[in-house]
Parts: C-alpha cells; sequence; structure tokens
C-alpha cells in the first residue's frame, strides 16, 4: 500500500472529530472517530456526496433504530432484524456505500438502554453527525488534492515512457521479453490516467470564468490521453510487426523510423508548448510540409507494393497495420496542437500557473 495523503488526512480527521465530540460533550466520541473514517474520500466533491449520503444513511439507520426499539425493545434478534430492514431500504434508494455507517448509527442508537432513550438517541446521532462533517473539512482544508497536477504528471511519464520504446522499437533495437513488459507497465498507467481524468473533471470550479477555463482544459487533457492512447498504439503494432519491419526495404524502413521520430519530437514539444515553455503558434509552411510528408508516405507504400507485390518477405498488409497507427497518432497530435493553441490563446494568463505546479 502507498502511502499518501488520504492516510495521513484519515488520521487527522479521527483525531479532530474525537476532539470536537469531547468539546461539544458529546457521549461516546468513539462513534465521531469511526464516522470520520467512512466520511475521508479522494477528492473533495465525492466527499460532499459522501456526506448527502451518509446524512441520509445516518437518518435511516436512526429512524429504523427507535421503531424497532420502541416496538420490539432493544432484544439482539430484533437488532438483527433491524439491520437487515436498514440495508434493504438503503439498496432499494442506492445509497449501497453508506451501509456501513448506517449500520453503526444504528447500533449505536439500539444500545441505549433507559428511560432517556429518545434523548440519548438523538445525541449518538449528533456525535456521528460530527465525525462526518470533521472529516469533510479536514478533507477541504488540509492538503487538498491537486488532480490536474497529477493528471499531467502521469500523462508525461506515460509518455516518456512510451517514447523510449517507441524510439528503440522502430530501430528494431529492443529486445522482444522487455517490450512486452514495458507495454504491460504502460497499460496500468493509463488505467490510473483515466481515473485521475475522473477525479479532475469531478472537482468544483466556484468562480465563473475558472470554471470556463477548467472546461477548455479537460477538453485538451482529454485529447492529450487520447493521443498517448495512439502513441501506445503505435508501440503494440511495432512489437507485433517487429519481424516485418526488419524485413521491409532498407529505405523504407529508414522512412517509417524518420517519420515516427519526427512524431516523437513533435509530441514532447506538444508537451512543453501546452505549459508554456514553447510558442503557441506554429510556421504555417511547417504545417504544409509535414503535409506534404504524409502524401510522400503514403505515395511510396503504393510504389513499394507495386515493385514487391511477387516478394514473399514483403508483407504489406501487416505494414498497413503500422501505417495506419502511424497516421491515426499524427492526426491525433494536429488535433492537440491545434486545441493548446485555442486554449492558450484565450487563456495566456494561466500558462505561468500551469508551468508553476506542474514543473
Amino acid at each position: 500500500m502507498k502511502l499518501g495523503a488520504r492516510i495521513f488526512k484519515t488520521g487527522i480527521a479521527i483525531v479532530f472529530a474525537l476532539f470536537l465530540a469531547q468539546l461539544l460533550g458529546l457521549p461516546t466520541a468513539v462513534f465521531a472517530g469511526i464516522a470520520a473514517i467512512f466520511a475521508i474520500q479522494p477528492s473533495i466533491y465525492r466527499s460532499y456526496l459522501t456526506i448527502v449520503e451518509q446524512l441520509q444513511g445516518n437518518l435511516i439507520g436512526a429512524t429504523v433504530a427507535v421503531i424497532f426499539v420502541l416496538m420490539f425493545g432493544p432484544q439482539l434478534m430484533v437488532v438483527g432484524l433491524a439491520a437487515v430492514i436498514v440495508m434493504i431500504i438503503m439498496v432499494k434508494l442506492g445509497l449501497e456505500k453508506s451501509i456501513s455507517l448506517a449500520l453503526v448509527t444504528m447500533i449505536a442508537v439500539m444500545e441505549v438502554k433507559g428511560d432517556d432513550f429518545l434523548t440519548f438517541a438523538l445525541l449518538r446521532v449528533a456525535t456521528i453527525l460530527v465525525g462526518v462533517l470533521a472529516a469533510f473539512l479536514v478533507n477541504m482544508i488540509f492538503m487538498p488534492p491537486k488532480y490536474e497536477t497529477k493528471l499531467f504528471q502521469a500523462i508525461h511519464q506515460a509518455q516518456d515512457e512510451i517514447i523510449r520504446w517507441t524510439r528503440l522499437a522502430g530501430r528494431q533495437a529492443s529486445e522482444h521479453s522487455a517490450t512486452k513488459k514495458s507495454l504491460n507497465k504502460v497499460k496500468e498507467r493509463l488505467i490510473q490516467i483515466d481515473q485521475l481524468y475522473i477525479l479532475f473533471k469531478e472537482e468544483r470550479s466556484y468562480i465563473k470564468k475558472t470554471s470556463a477555463s477548467k472546461a477548455r482544459r479537460l477538453v485538451v487533457y482529454r485529447q492529450m490521453i487520447a493521443t498517448t492512447r495512439s502513441s501506445y498504439d503505435v508501440l503494440k503494432r511495432l512489437h507485433k510487426f517487429e519481424n516485418e519491419l526488419i524485413n521491409l526495404p532498407d529505405h523504407f524502413r529508414m522512412m517509417v523510423q524518420e517519420r515516427l521520430e519526427a512524431l516523437l519530437v513533435y509530441h514532447e514539444q506538444l508537451h512543453l508548448k501546452f505549459v508554456g515553455k514553447l510558442k503557441a503558434e506554429r510556421d504555417e509552411s511547417e504545417l504544409h510540409n509535414e503535409f506534404i510528408q504524409r502524401q510522400e508516405v503514403m505515395e511510396i507504400f503504393a510504389k513499394e507494393i507495386a515493385i514487391t507485390k511477387e516478394d514473399e518477405e514483403f508483407s504489406a498488409y501487416h505494414l498497413l497495420h503500422i501505417l495506419s497507427s502511424i497516421l491515426n497518432y499524427e492526426e491525433q497530435l494536429e488535433h492537440l496542437d491545434t486545441l493548446i493553441t485555442s486554449y492558450q490563446s484565450r487563456y495566456e494568463d494561466e500558462e505561468n500557473t500551469l508551468e508553476d505546479e506542474i514543473y
């Protein structure tokens, strides 16, 4: 298990909840600490949603507990039956994540005995609510998560790994098993990137200008992830058809290597451009030259098929897989370039902020 901010925040939330419960003179402060454990979430927005759900769960658990105690008394079988009823209600309302805390509330209320049952029941519910709110405050104030920074760094690191192995695979210099291991590792990173993107997307902005800027950045990050996936697809196909690449004519193999290198450098520059380390505008002649090169690649490919169609060692079918992935990668890069340029032309004042946070 990796040590992170969430672990430390859980400990702080427990202490804070216990402190508040004791400060307010609430009985059995331990229930506040238990509630704080359930309320800590990886993002502020999820923590808010959890509080809403847990408030509902608390009310359901407490209400069922009070009804069953008043009707049947605090018998062991009654506690079990009440627990079943609470779980059924929670599932029907789609509050499965808060079932544990609802049951804690129910048991805490039902174990109260004496004439002041209702008073003590209300105090137990209040104690648990204090724990939930304490956890929310800790999650919001202490070490708030910066998922945008984590997202870009994760994309950047995954892309560095892909670029490094793509260069080796393009030159037929990589070892087969090592490349396969790297592909599996990158695949896991891409899953983590998707999770970070969701967490960043869930974060709420309360200022209209900030909200509009974030919406634009989300579009850029979504395309950045799509471009990384397309580069991963290129590496995967280079690995799969490495034997076919070796059998290509020398001049054609060199053309593929040069094209790949140009795209990899382009991708590296786009990441620098996004954080304000490169010019936002590109030379139009440069874009035109890239289009010419793309046309030349297809023309040379067509000529090679015509010349070597009787050569059994030249597999046009397999080469087409590689070329299609390269062309898709190039299109994704160009779209990403357009989005970054559009974003930076509208939000120039945020470039320095991104650079400071990410690097």
